[in-house]
């Protein structure tokens, strides 16, 4: 039974739980363990059971080789608590699990976490203005418009285009767009690339909308220093003064010689505790509560970096700007000081990066509800953050180039030209009835040659037109629609019959163009006899 990889969506926390738990029963080696000399069959001790799921959690795909032995601890606690395995005289429920010789089993039935039920979010994503969006408190059933009838004159500025004349046309200015509508383009158009990225048909599962505040990622893409890290108006939301000064401290760490702070024995240790007791402290993890299921979600990706990355930047533009701004300094001391190779140890007997984890994962992302799994999660969180810090606190350039480009367009003159389509008031839909399919043969050969054969009528009748002009649009109608042309003039002849041609009067002769043409001098007959 292999440890599949589940993907990023809704309840992944409980999936990984059960998921857990079923490889762990399934394959977890039992064998016969001597106590107090009495035989116990089908048991194992704590020891072995550390040893046998800590390789199982490093070698998953879902969690990662940064699993240490001491959360494998935490974790099997948590089993005996929630009744996933029983010491071997059947007590169980307290997390008084330790790494020794104690022999335990799995009792015959070990429930399943049941999916919990949430309330459904918020299904409508913000609509940003439209081009035809009407002013606030404007009513359409206020407006009176009066349908345009498609007669000769309309059909010629329609199809005027087509064949090469320009008809005039107008300028319609946009209304004006108001901070609050680019602010719902941000919002709507970020969470719909982080749905689109996340795969699913719905982020009500994962995010609630309602909480998902539009200034904030508006001051997250734009108040930015000219390193990226987010600049903040209300400087009382600042890191302290003395942690800020600490954690340069760290991030800066040089040679000894080079320091101007006092130096003693184990002065960076005092440094480094003072930043972790000021996060741990933190009333809500940096990554928020409402925002634990997003992120989440966004582990099941790290199989694809890139896709990873691209989800974290988005759910990292919805922090609040504080919590991002402290997000990003932390990120850049803990990656600065695991670099760093003439820093001290900070801790005895635990590598500087595994204690930058396990320090500082949860004060990052844990669940405002108890979740057997958040410390596992939010140290693979952690450590994929540290790797890509510099990518993922980075604002997407896609992204706000797309909102950017939106919001130029909403703002852009718009050319109407007479005629349009726009222009016209559409009667309301009417409701669907199934037809037969000679029916539906007909309609599609006839239904919308009628109008053309009788629009072709009115041109013929329009004693307005001269023959001139009549002929003109006869001839622009024969171009576009030739079919309903031939059927109305099937021969040249019966077209001759729509322009008769008119006889000239031939102009009366005069008397002497009669006569012969003057000729010259003949001789006369001769009187000679």
């Amino acid at each position: 039974m292999e440890h599949r990889i589940v993907g990023p969506g809704p309840y992944r926390a409980t999936k990984l739980w059960n998921e857990t738990v079923e490889l762990f029963r399934a394959r977890m080696p039992l064998r016969k363990h001597r106590c107090r000399f009495k035989s116990y069959e089908h048991c194992f001790t704590a020891t072995e059971a550390v040893d046998w799921l800590h390789e199982l959690l490093r070698c998953s795909q879902n969690f990662g080789p940064e699993v240490t032995r001491k959360q494998t601890v935490q974790l099997l606690k948590k089993f005996l608590k929630n009744h996933v395995i029983e010491d071997i005289k059947g007590k169980w429920g307290q997390e008084d699990f330790e790494d020794n010789r104690h022999l335990y089993r799995f009792p015959p039935s070990s429930p399943l976490k049941p999916y919990p039920k949430k309330p459904l979010y918020q299904k409508n994503i913000i609509k940003f203005p439209e081009w035809n969006d009407l002013p606030p408190g404007t009513s359409k059933e206020n407006i009176p418009v009066r349908p345009v009838v498609l007669n000769s004159e309309m059909w010629f500025k329609r199809h005027s285009i087509a064949i090469g004349e320009v008809p005039a046309c107008r300028l319609v200015h946009r209304r004006q767009l108001t901070e609050a509508n680019v602010e719902e383009i941000w919002k709507s158009m970020t969470l719909s690339y982080l749905q689109k990225i996340l795969g699913l048909d719905s982020l009500e599962e994962v995010l609630d909308v309602k909480f998902v505040n539009s200034k904030f990622i508006v001051h997250n893409v734009y108040s930015v220093s000219k390193q990226g890290v987010v600049i903040l108006d209300d400087k009382s939301k600042e890191l302290p003064h003395w942690v800020l000064s600490a954690m340069k401290c760290l991030a800066n760490w040089p040679n000894c010689s080079d320091l101007k702070q006092p130096m003693y024995l184990g002065f960076e240790k005092d440094v480094f505790k003072t930043i972790a007791d000021y996060y741990g402290h933190l009333k809500e993890p940096l990554l928020t509560f409402h925002l634990f299921d997003a992120f989440v979600s966004v582990l099941g990706l790290l199989q694809k970096e890139k896709m990873a990355v691209e989800a974290f930047q988005i759910c990292c533009l919805l922090l609040p700007p504080e919590n991002r701004r402290k997000l990003q300094l932390l990120m850049r001391m803990m990656a600065r000081i695991c670099l760093n190779k003439e820093m001290p140890p900070l801790c005895e007997g635990l590598g500087t990066r595994t204690l930058m984890v396990q320090t500082f994962s949860r004060c990052i992302l844990c669940s405002k509800d108890e979740v057997d799994l958040d410390e596992l999660l939010a140290a693979r969180l952690v450590t994929f953050l540290m790797d890509n810090y510099q990518e993922i606190l980075k604002v997407p350039l896609a992204l706000q180039t797309s909102i950017e480009e939106r919001v130029a367009h909403l703002r852009r003159v718009q050319i109407k030209y007479p005629g349009a389509d726009m222009d016209i008031t559409l009667p309301a839909p009417a409701f669907c009835r199934q037809i037969s399919p000679e029916e539906f043969e007909y309609q599609r050969a006839y239904g919308s040659q009628e109008p053309l054969a009788a629009l072709l009528e009115e041109v013929i009748g329009d004693a307005k037109l001269s023959s001139k002009e009549k002929k003109k649009k006869l001839k622009q109608f024969q171009r576009s629609y030739p079919e309903v042309y031939q059927e109305r003039f099937p021969t040249p002849e019966s077209e001759a019959l729509l322009f008769p041609e008119k006889h000239k009067p031939k102009p009366q002769l005069l008397m002497w163009a009669l006569r012969k043409p003057f000729q010259p001098f003949q001789r006369t007959r001769s009187f000679r006899m």
